[in-house]
């Protein structure tokens, strides 16, 4: 569902049967800007506590989020058809994620001293910046907040939540769980706000900087606002994910990790494969072996816990997807393996393969937001590597190889992206800085990277004061 600018309420549809659901009142920008305002004046005191009484919090959240599993993975698939077994999954990283900046915090943001000769004492110390607008999509309704939030609240940041309108109970649920947790009232604080009206509120003298995953579009358009106002933004946009499938890799473990980047949150993911680039050689053999991996996606009652692919987060979003499969198809892409809507009220969608995809095509030159795999041919690795590139993406990537070494050396040295894993898919983690280059965005969240990217990075230099008569005041 897209944000519904002009209604006065969010109004939810549920994704697998297309019946509406609850509906929730839409914040006024008013309301928005009084909301910034109080969450500034919560960050002042929140800014003053401890690591061990922010890590309190942060790890309360994290047994609550493990307590509500259930309802939350229920709420996730009636808001944008998350099946329950991703549900559950994805709280349980939430939480996982708040245990492990609870713990780290206080490390990552310890103050780091310098060694200037002569000129005194010299460190440099993390101070929050204030209350950092988040601007959040649906693919991910708890992760992608979370993700933001443990981290920013550890740093003493508060905290204002603009989240896309089709999840508003998981919006509202993040707030009650830090609120349940302990956090002081206003310094996280959802908000269900029409998109028109985020720019108005980055231009908030009480906003500091602003956090936003999204579309490439979207991405532009906050951080123009953010630009005009000099403010700080951290942007996690589109992706083209290519892995690069060599000659000596394994036909079938090579489709097998390939199917399962491919077919992340039923394919709907900044980060999942989406482009599988593989030499001639090898072709024939890993469009059998992917056809056959990709099967093991069937649709089914997202309800089920052992259902695979649920359906997409909107009736509009599917039929974008298969318009770019027909399109791809009509200028010379070949079906191996679904493609056709089914004939059944939601937004459903089959796992696809398309092969002979190539520029031109929209499988080759646009992000496929759904599950649907474009094999690429390359004559060789200098070519594969050509073409991985070739994107105005550069977010995740791969290389499927049996010979460690080449595959570390492409990933390390030759390709365009934030993150290149080797024989394994891409994925967020705590541990590990997460972000990307060129339209994928800038800036990184997770590990000591993120959590320093909405702090005041401060040197202090302190050295004895000497008075006129040469001596020193201690």
């Amino acid at each position: 569902m897209a944000d519904q600018d002009s209604a006065a309420v969010a109004e939810v549809i549920n994704p697998a049967t297309g019946a509406k659901g609850k509906h929730y009142p839409l914040n006024s920008l008013d309301e928005a800007l009084k909301a910034a305002e109080r969450a500034h004046a919560a960050q002042r005191d929140w800014r003053r506590t401890s690591f061990a009484d922010r890590a309190a919090v942060i790890g309360k959240a994290a047994e609550l989020l493990r307590a509500r599993a259930d309802d939350y993975a229920g709420l996730m698939t009636e808001e944008m058809g998350k099946t329950v077994t991703d549900g559950r999954a994805e709280i349980e990283k939430c939480a996982a994620h708040c245990d492990w900046f609870a713990e780290h915090a206080e490390r990552y943001l310890a103050d780091q001293p310098i060694d200037v000769d002569g000129a005194g004492d010299v460190f440099v110390t993390f101070n929050p910046l204030g209350v950092v607008l988040a601007v959040m999509p649906w693919n991910f309704p708890f992760w992608q907040v979370i993700r933001f939030a443990a981290p920013a609240l550890m740093a003493g940041n508060g905290a204002v939540l603009k989240h896309a309108s089709n999840v508003p109970g998981c919006a509202l649920a993040i707030e009650q769980v830090l609120r349940d947790a302990g956090l002081p009232d206003g310094v996280f604080r959802t908000l269900l706000l029409p998109s028109k009206d985020v720019a108005k509120l980055i231009e908030s003298p009480h906003i500091a900087a602003v956090s936003l995953t999204g579309s490439v579009a979207a991405g532009k358009s906050v951080a123009a606002a953010a630009g005009g106002v000099l403010k700080k933004c951290v942007l996690e946009l589109g992706g083209s994910d290519a892995y690069l499938i060599l000659d000596d890799a394994d036909a079938g473990a090579a489709a097998k990790i390939s199917a399962r980047a491919r077919m992340v949150n039923g394919g709907q993911s900044c980060i999942a494969g989406k482009r599988f680039i593989v030499l001639d050689s090898v072709k024939q053999q890993f469009e059998e072996a992917l056809v056959d991996a990709m099967r093991g996606f069937a649709i089914g009652d997202p309800t089920e816990a052992a259902t695979k692919l649920g359906p997409m987060q909107s009736v509009a979003a599917r039929d974008e997807v298969h318009e770019q499969v027909e399109a791809s198809i009509a200028k010379g892409a070949k079906l191996l393996l679904g493609g056709e809507v089914p004939d059944k009220a939601g937004a459903w969608y089959p796992a696809t393969v398309l092969t002979d995809v190539d520029a031109g095509q929209p499988a080759h030159d646009e992000e496929i937001f759904g599950p649907v795999a474009a094999i690429i041919s390359a004559k060789d690795e200098a070519d594969a590597i050509r073409i991985a590139n070739d994107s105005e993406f550069g977010l995740g990537s791969g290389v499927l190889t049996g010979d460690i070494d080449r595959g570390c050396l492409i990933a390390r040295d030759e390709l365009d992206a934030g993150m290149s894993f080797v024989n394994e898919n891409v994925r967020s983690d705590p541990r590990m800085p997460f972000g990307g280059v060129k339209h994928s965005g800038y800036g990184r969240e997770c590990a000591d990277y993120g959590i320093r990217e909405f702090v005041n990075v401060k040197t202090v230099l302190v050295k004895p004061l000497q008075v006129s008569d040469g001596s020193r005041v201690e």
